[in-house]
């Protein structure tokens, strides 16, 4: 079966992307070898994607990781009419569907970018042939897999919460940065609270400070 490309138009590739914001956080996990960066280099591609355009829609095949050098993506999924934000993610992380991406199965989620974003893109044969040929790797990919599940953890606890204000105070410990930067309806939907809602808990706390 053949499987898309990068989904949504308004996206422009370069042919020679900057990858050293990738090495960056790659070293930050664990060192990256001249070899490693080498191929890295020979296959990552670099990415212009217009605010509200998706990459990958519920339904179709992810074959492709995405890292954020600038700007801001969400994940999401509808219920009925219901839009529900899942997660949420800025500059110098890494986005994909994991269970079509390594399941070969269509994606159940949607992944949208909230603003006029820059990303470096690597094809997953790519991912899986650096695997194979350079056996290093999989030491950065353990580090980073520690990191991304150690995310859903936290995403699973706020889930989990049951007051409103409890559910905020966690997000403001872990992502305050994203809270007067993305729209309130994607922050509330991933809180798993109305608008409403939302908007009374942070006058609560703008009170407090």
């Amino acid at each position: 079966m053949n499987r898309p490309e990068p989904q949504g138009s308004g996206k422009d590739v370069a042919p020679v992307p900057d990858i050293s914001p990738l090495l960056a956080v790659l070293n930050y996990f664990h060192p990256v070898t001249p070899e490693m960066e080498a191929y890295l280099k020979k296959h990552v591609t670099s990415m212009s994607v217009r605010k509200r355009k998706l990459l990958l829609k519920e339904g179709n095949f992810s074959d492709h990781v995405y890292f954020i050098v600038k700007g801001a993506v969400r994940g999401f999924t509808r219920e009925g009419q219901k839009d529900i934000t899942t997660w949420i993610v800025v500059e110098n992380e890494l986005v994909s569907s994991i269970l079509s991406l390594n399941q070969r199965i269509p994606s159940i989620e949607n992944i949208q970018v909230l603003e006029n974003t820059e990303l470096l893109v690597i094809r997953n044969d790519d991912l899986q042939q650096l695997y194979e040929l350079i056996p290093a790797f999989n030491h950065v990919a353990r580090k980073l897999l520690q990191h991304y599940y150690a995310d859903a953890e936290r995403r699973a606890f706020i889930a989990r919460l049951t007051k409103a204000e409890n559910k905020y105070r966690h997000f403001l410990l872990h992502h305050e940065p994203l809270a007067n930067r993305i729209p309130l309806k994607y922050i509330a939907s991933y809180l798993g609270m109305t608008l409403e809602t939302l908007s009374r808990v942070r006058k609560k706390f703008s009170s407090k400070t």
